[in-house]
C-alpha cells in the first residue's frame, strides 16, 4: 500500500528531545502515514482530513480543543503508557473520539522499577556509589548502614496490575505484604502472593516499613499522601512513588524528610518533571529521584508501540478495542 493510502497518524516529531524514537517510528510506518506536528501546522487545510489517529508519546502532542476541532476525521487517540491524566477524556469523547492506552506493556518494567527503588533506598546504593568513587575517600566507614528489605513489611497503595506484580516480586523477599485498594482482590489472588487487605489506608501506613504508591492520578488521589499521612508512617519507613508526582504533597514530603518524620523517600515521578534545579527535594541526602523511567526499557517501548498500534488499527477497522479508556 502506498504511503498516501495508509491512514494518517499525527505525532509530535521523530527523534529530538520530545519526538517518537526512531525505531518506534519504523514500527508505526508499517501501518500508518506519519505526519509530524510541524508538517500539519504548515499545511493544515490539505493534511487535516488525512489524520485519523494521534499517537501520544511522552505526553505529546498536547491534545486540546483547538487540535480536535481541526481534525474532522480523527477517530482515536492512542496513548503510549497507562496513565491518561494528561488527557481530558470527557472533552475528547464529546468529539466522538476513542482513547486507548497500553496497560499490558507497562506492568512488568514499572514493578521492576518499584523494587529497584526500594532496594536502592534501603541499602543506600546512590550514596554508596558516591562514596566508592569519590577521590576524597580514604576508607569505608564501618557504621555506614542501611536497612533490610527481606522480611520487612511492604504496604502497596493501589493493587492493580502493577501493584500486584510488585507483590509477586516482594514475596520472593519473604516480605509481609499489606495493600489498600478501592476494590479488594479475590481471596485466591491474595493468597497467591500472601497479601493482606487493609480497608483503611491509615492501618497500612502505620504498619509498613516501605510504602509504595501505585495509583492512577485522579482528583481523589491528588495529594493522597500529605502531612497527616506521612505523620502516620514509622520514623524508620521509606516512601516509594512509581505512579504520578502529584499523588504526594511535595512540600509536606520535604518537611517530613528534613525533620526525620520518615527515614527516606525514593521517587521515579515528581511535579513538575524535572524539578526546578533549586527545589528543596534536590538538596536532601535521604531521597533518591529518578527521571520517570519506570517504563524506559527497550522491550517496554517496543511493546507499548505495538500495543498502541493494535489499538489504533482496531478502532479504524471497527474491531473490538484491546485497551480502551472511558471517561468517568
Amino acid at each position: 500500500m502506498a504511503k498516501e493510502e495508509l491512514p494518517g497518524v499525527l505525532i509530535l516529531d521523530i527523534g529530538g528531545t520530545h519526538g517518537v524514537l526512531e525505531n518506534l517510528a519504523v514500527l508505526l510506518r508499517k501501518h500508518f502515514h506519519l505526519i509530524t506536528m510541524k508538517e500539519f501546522l504548515e499545511n493544515k487545510e490539505e493534511i487535516s482530513k488525512k489524520i485519523q489517529s494521534v499517537f501520544v508519546f511522552e505526553y505529546r502532542p498536547t491534545i486540546d480543543r483547538e487540535l480536535l476541532e481541526s481534525l474532522p476525521n480523527l477517530k482515536v487517540i492512542a496513548n503510549s503508557g497507562v496513565g491518561v491524566d494528561h488527557l481530558d477524556l470527557k472533552m475528547i469523547s464529546s468529539f466522538g473520539v476513542k482513547v486507548t492506552n497500553t496497560p499490558h506493556a507497562v506492568a512488568d518494567p514499572t514493578a521492576d522499577m518499584g523494587m529497584a527503588l526500594m532496594l536502592a533506598s534501603a541499602r543506600r546504593l546512590v550514596e554508596g556509589c558516591q562514596i566508592a568513587i569519590s577521590p576524597d575517600t580514604k576508607h569505608f566507614a564501618v557504621d555506614w548502614l542501611g536497612v533490610e528489605v527481606t522480611r520487612a513489611t511492604l504496604g502497596i497503595i493501589g493493587m492493580g496490575s502493577i501493584g500486584y506484580k510488585v507483590a509477586q516480586r516482594a514475596r520472593a523477599f519473604n516480605m509481609r505484604i499489606l495493600y489498600h485498594n478501592r476494590n479488594r482482590r479475590r481471596k485466591e489472588e491474595e493468597e497467591a502472593v500472601g497479601a493482606h487487605y487493609c480497608e483503611k489506608m491509615e492501618d497500612l501506613l502505620q504498619q509498613s516499613d516501605f510504602v509504595m504508591l501505585v495509583v492512577n492520578l485522579t482528583p481523589e488521589t491528588h495529594k493522597l499522601i500529605g502531612k497527616k499521612e506521612l505523620g502516620l508512617m514509622k520514623p524508620t519507613a521509606t516512601l516509594i512513588n512509581i505512579s504520578r508526582g502529584a499523588v504526594i504533597d511535595q512540600d509536606a514530603l520535604v518537611e517530613a524528610l528534613q525533620n526525620k518524620v520518615i527515614r527516606a523517600a525514593a521517587l521515579d515521578v515528581t511535579y513538575p518533571e524535572p524539578l526546578p534545579r533549586d527545589h528543596p527535594l534536590l538538596k536532601l541526602n535521604n531521597i533518591i529521584i529518578t527521571p520517570h523511567i519506570g517504563t524506559a526499557t527497550i522491550q517496554a517501548m517496543h511493546m507499548m508501540a505495538e500495543e498502541a498500534i493494535a489499538n489504533m488499527l482496531a478502532v479504524l477497522n471497527g474491531h473490538p478495542i484491546p485497551s480502551e479508556v472511558f471517561p468517568k
